[in-house]
């Protein structure tokens, strides 16, 4: 289930955790449903979290994940209290070609790191049917895609501080 919903009990471990050491690296995967959530784990002491994005458009997210009392924004928020408090943001964001590279998702995914500027992004195969997937976000191609190494590469050249990679980056304190 989605961790944020046991903050209560990952604050006081973290708490703990940190009263003991200030080393490695505290990590959160998460759907970063809760930004209140998250404002109080970064105060504890959460170093980094990891947030699942299928999509930087509000309504494709909305489409996929299907959320009960949360919205885009409040994800976005979520990005938005840890970079307030130093920390470090990933996105776990999964990847279709011809999906992920269209211009569109492509300006939305730009506009979404210039705004809340995640440090990371981990690139991850989207594990479904892409034809009921593509269905399920109403997605229809708005111009030829970019190509997946032409997509990473202008990322890249665009805004040269953002890591990418699979798997959570340890963090050195």
């Amino acid at each position: 289930g989605e961790p944020l919903l046991q903050a209560r009990v990952m604050e006081k471990s973290i708490r703990l955790i940190r009263s003991q050491t200030t080393r490695g690296t505290i990590n959160l995967n998460t759907n970063g449903s809760l930004p209140e959530a998250v404002e109080r784990l970064a105060k504890a002491g959460l170093d980094s979290i990891r947030i699942s994005l299928n999509s930087a458009q509000a309504k494709k997210h909305q489409l996929y994940y299907r959320p009960k009392g949360f919205t885009f924004a409040d994800v976005c928020r979520s990005i938005s209290v840890m970079k307030r408090h130093g920390r470090h943001v990933s996105l776990n964001y999964f990847i279709l070609p011809g999906c992920t590279d269209d211009p569109v998702e492509f300006e939305a995914l730009s506009a979404l790191i210039a705004e809340f500027r995640p440090d990371y992004i981990q690139l991850r195969n989207l594990n479904m049917d892409p034809e009921y997937y593509l269905r399920v976000i109403d997605h229809s191609a708005t111009a030829p895609p970019l190509g997946i190494l032409a997509w990473l590469e202008r990322l890249k050249i665009k805004f040269p501080f953002l890591g990418f990679g699979y798997y959570n980056p340890p963090l050195h304190r």
